[in-house]
């Protein structure tokens, strides 16, 4: 599995690559406040308005997703002819670098979607729209906006909320021009009938949205996995993300030829510390999917970005955004915690590698103090998980550095020098252990293959006669010339 380091280093992959965006558009008003009483005219709470803001929706938060990732984004929508149009395009104009080709229908008023907030709780949500589909002729003309665009674009997006404008015919031209085009589709979708949606490369509905599409229970894995596949089976799609709040995301493939799909399933837990406000999530998720398949990310890759992207808006309040600045920040953050929990006692060591073990893995050894990473250290690293399955490093304590290197030793703590190993992709696990040999480690783990470098000979490594007593095997890592934590603490120093 790609680890979040690696895919923090996608994200500048992002910056630049077009994404073609179509659907409803619509206003987003926050109106917010405080509660300190219920009115004496009816059992409601009183609301104090202390301001209000408004923001792109829809189709509108799909491009600032976007655009809060650095990619390119033209966006096709209708809008009516009226003040809250008007607001919209100043909001395109002022804020977002977002090229709009933009049809205004004066018989269709602009949809407005008003929340009311306390504190940090939405209370009430007001909506003004129009719902009925729009007719042929407009339908024709969006479509032909969207495919001029299409040549330039990497990726198309329609974000249908069911306001009308993503008619059937015009959805069935738009993934028809894009198929010929060789541009992946990612459908926002809406309503029971994904017939519509046939051909499109991937539907992101939610745990709701797909249990009122397929009519089948979506509470557990196996729950939401037999929904995708039966979506997927009488629909046409090519694949299914669906967004499952509290329970992160689920991605199945069905086995078609997007990125090699072959009908796998993919789960990814939330990543969100504190949820404040899912509004716009799905938007995030979306945008996030369609940038990296913009910029030829692998469709597995580019949902853990949405998952991480997601994770950040919905610890803001109103309709928010993800910039690429905060999900490589969010990724690297994760990454250190999880090298935290990659670092095990002795006791827990133990059972995983009899796990490991039972299930015919190849269990590798190493060990050192680790006090400054370097390149010689990841070289040792790299070339030792080749060779195994399952890797363990052997850290010594801040006491044994101590002992075997002098007072001034080490320079970083035991916990930090383990989250950092933990972090890298070739370690599977990290112990730490206080005597000054890891003899008795080696003797409890008793791994299969054993890895030292190469200014060791086979018999001065701690631990090879142990380990060839039951069979295993010893390693020597060639060296990477010139790297030296001693000698770069010396340079310091000077």
């Amino acid at each position: 599995m790609t680890q979040d380091s690696d895919l923090a280093g996608l994200v500048d992959r992002l910056q630049g690559v077009r994404v073609l965006t179509v659907g409803d558009l619509m206003l987003d008003r926050f109106v917010y406040g405080t509660v300190e009483r219920i009115s004496p005219e009816a059992p409601v709470p009183v609301l104090r308005i202390d301001h209000e803001i408004a923001m792109l929706g829809g189709v509108g938060n799909v491009a600032r997703n976007l655009r809060a990732l650095n990619t390119s984004v033209c966006l096709v929508a209708m809008l009516g002819k009226d003040e809250a149009a008007r607001e919209v395009k100043g909001l395109l104009q002022a804020d977002l670098d977002i090229e709009s080709n933009l049809i205004e229908v004066e018989t269709r008023p602009t949809t407005i979607k008003t929340r009311y907030i306390a504190g940090s709780q939405q209370m009430l949500r007001a909506d003004r729209e129009e719902v009925s589909p729009a007719p042929d002729s407009l339908g024709a003309e969006v479509v032909a906006r969207a495919e001029a665009d299409l040549s330039a674009a990497k990726a198309l997006v329609l974000s249908d909320y069911g306001k009308g404008v993503l008619t059937k015919d015009a959805v069935t031209r738009l993934i028809t021009l894009a198929r010929q085009a060789g541009v992946p589709v990612i459908v926002d979708p809406k309503g029971r009938d994904y017939g519509r949606y046939m051909g499109a490369d991937l539907v992101t509905p939610n745990r709701r949205e797909l249990t009122l599409a397929t009519g089948l229970p979506t509470e557990t894995d196996a729950d939401v996995t037999a929904a995708a596949r039966q979506l997927i089976e009488s629909s046409g799609v090519r694949g299914v993300l669906v967004t499952r709040s509290q329970d992160g995301m689920t991605l199945v493939r069905g086995n078609g030829p997007l990125d090699g799909d072959d009908g796998s399933v993919l789960h990814l837990p939330a990543t969100a510390r504190e949820v404040f406000d899912v509004s716009g999530a799905g938007d995030t998720v979306v945008a996030t999917v369609a940038a990296g398949l913009a910029a030829g990310i692998d469709l597995a890759d580019a949902c853990r970005l949405a998952n991480a992207a997601a994770g950040i808006v919905v610890g803001k309040i109103g309709t928010a955004t993800a910039s690429a600045e905060e999900v490589v920040h969010a990724l690297h953050s994760r990454d250190l915690s999880h090298g935290e929990a990659k670092t095990a006692t002795l006791e827990t060591a133990k059972s995983q590698v009899a796990r490991w073990q039972a299930k015919g893995r190849k269990v590798g050894f190493t060990n050192g103090c680790f006090d400054l990473l370097h390149p010689g250290h990841v070289s040792l690293l790299r070339q030792a998980a080749e060779r195994c399955d399952k890797l363990i490093v052997g850290l010594n304590s801040d006491a044994s550095v101590a002992r075997l290197k002098g007072p001034e030793r080490p320079v970083q703590s035991e916990a930090a020098r383990a989250a950092v190993l933990g972090s890298l992709a070739s370690v599977d696990l990290v112990v730490i252990f206080g005597d000054d040999t890891p003899l008795d480690l080696i003797s409890a783990l008793r791994p299969d293959l054993l890895v030292k470098g190469a200014d060791y000979t086979p018999d001065t490594v701690v631990g090879a006669e142990v380990v060839r007593s039951y069979g295993g095997s010893v390693f020597l890592a060639s060296l990477e010339a010139g790297f030296s934590t001693t000698a770069t603490i010396a340079k310091l120093g000077k």
